[in-house]
């Protein structure tokens, strides 16, 4: 199932060219046009979807192993000491067909952390009462969207 209308979607027919690293039934690993360093890979679901709880629970796990391996490469391939691996869902998704970034990282790389200001809690009550809406959402909905 794809969307023609999808970047992603025609950079995995073969539409759109793209510098790929990885393929097989599962996914499609390519470097990012824009990268935060060189190495910068986006692995993506040959299937279309949008974000990651649209992903189907029996593909969790395969793209997941695909993402693994594909890092454990970019870190060797690129000498670094580690990686940032990030997906959006949504808000800054610039395409709207879930992906995971791999991005080679090294000590004073020049990103700072996240890409985005840490806040903390008001007191330990706001903590509770936050990790409590998040359980009451787990047992509400046991895995699914």
């Amino acid at each position: 199932m794809d969307d023609a209308h999808c970047l992603f979607c025609r950079i995995v027919s073969g539409a759109v060219d793209s510098h790929r690293v990885f393929e097989d039934e599962a996914v499609v690993a390519f470097l990012d046009h824009r990268p935060l360093f060189p190495g910068h890979v986006l692995v993506l679901p040959r299937r279309h979807v949008e974000t990651l709880t649209d992903l189907p629970e029996d593909a969790v796990g395969p793209f997941f192993s695909r993402v693994r391996r594909i890092t454990g490469a970019v870190e060797r391939a690129m000498a670094a000491a580690g990686s940032f691996v990030a997906a959006n869902n949504r808000v800054s998704q610039s395409v709207p067909h879930f992906h995971v970034h791999v991005v080679p990282r090294n000590a004073k790389d020049g990103l700072r952390g996240f890409f985005w200001p840490r806040t903390r809690y008001a007191d330990e009550a706001e903590a509770a009462a936050v990790a409590g809406r998040l359980r009451a959402a787990l047992t509400d909905d046991a895995g699914g969207r």
